[in-house]
């Protein structure tokens, strides 16, 4: 019995990445970001729950990726999809024409994420070195970044930031850097402590305790700087082990 739920703890995941997806098409990217992080919530305690029942199997981390895949693939690419199609009562402020907006591919590019997502789940499978640490940005933090963006445009009161998170060059190279970042050949450290040995866990420690900080003080502006400090921390820390 016990081997069944973190399977059913994944399905869960997958649900909420369903429903996050009709939250999605409706623009309520409140509720959106909320099922989101549930189903990232949950994707964490079903692996927890597999290591310490010792129920770990090729079937749930089949599984598990695929409902990565909607919950961290399918929705933010879908969030970036109809940010674009929403910026066309808005074209000619970008000098964007109904043949290259309407015509055009410019809304449909939002699902490189979903493709580059799709890529490194399938990658991550079979990827041995990727056990202790991750090679690329993970799927949920990547799905983060880019459902806070319109959530930052929805509840900030600046102008400046507003245009600048709605502007469609941006978003669509934010599509593309995150496809990037997902499958680059990039050492990020892990975010899982063990309790037993708390003193070789002081980045870990340190940079959470940074993101508690910066999400009381810049609330949801603080994600993406979280997603992004956590990357250049770790291309530090691949630099100076190097060095080293």
């Amino acid at each position: 019995m016990k081997k069944h739920i973190p399977n059913a703890i994944t399905l869960l995941n997958l649900l909420s990445g369903c429903i996050a997806l009709i939250y999605a098409f409706d623009d309520n990217i409140e509720m959106t970001f909320f099922w989101v992080c549930m189903g990232i919530f949950l994707d964490y305690w079903d692996g927890f729950l597999a290591r310490i029942l010792n129920v770990k199997s090729e079937l749930g981390l089949q599984l598990d990726s695929l409902a990565d895949m909607v919950t961290s693939g399918v929705v933010p690419g879908l969030v970036i999809y109809k940010q674009l199609a929403n910026i066309q009562e808005n074209q000619e402020i970008y000098n964007l024409t109904p043949e290259t907006y309407y015509m055009g591919v410019v809304p449909y590019l939002g699902f490189i994420i979903t493709l580059g997502a799709a890529y490194r789940l399938a990658k991550f499978n079979i990827d041995t070195r990727q056990t202790e640490s991750f090679i690329g940005l993970p799927t949920p933090g990547n799905a983060l970044f880019i459902i806070s963006l319109p959530l930052i445009v929805s509840t900030t009161n600046s102008e400046a930031i507003i245009a600048l998170l709605s502007n469609p060059y941006l978003l669509v190279g934010v599509a593309l850097l995150s496809a990037f970042l997902m499958n680059a050949e990039l050492p990020l450290f892990s975010l899982k402590i063990k309790p037993s040995n708390l003193g070789a866990y002081k980045l870990q420690i340190g940079f959470m305790l940074l993101s508690v900080i910066l999400i009381i003080i810049l609330q949801y502006l603080a994600i993406p700087v979280i997603i992004l400090s956590y990357i250049l921390l770790s291309v530090i820390k691949n630099m100076t082990t190097k060095t080293a």
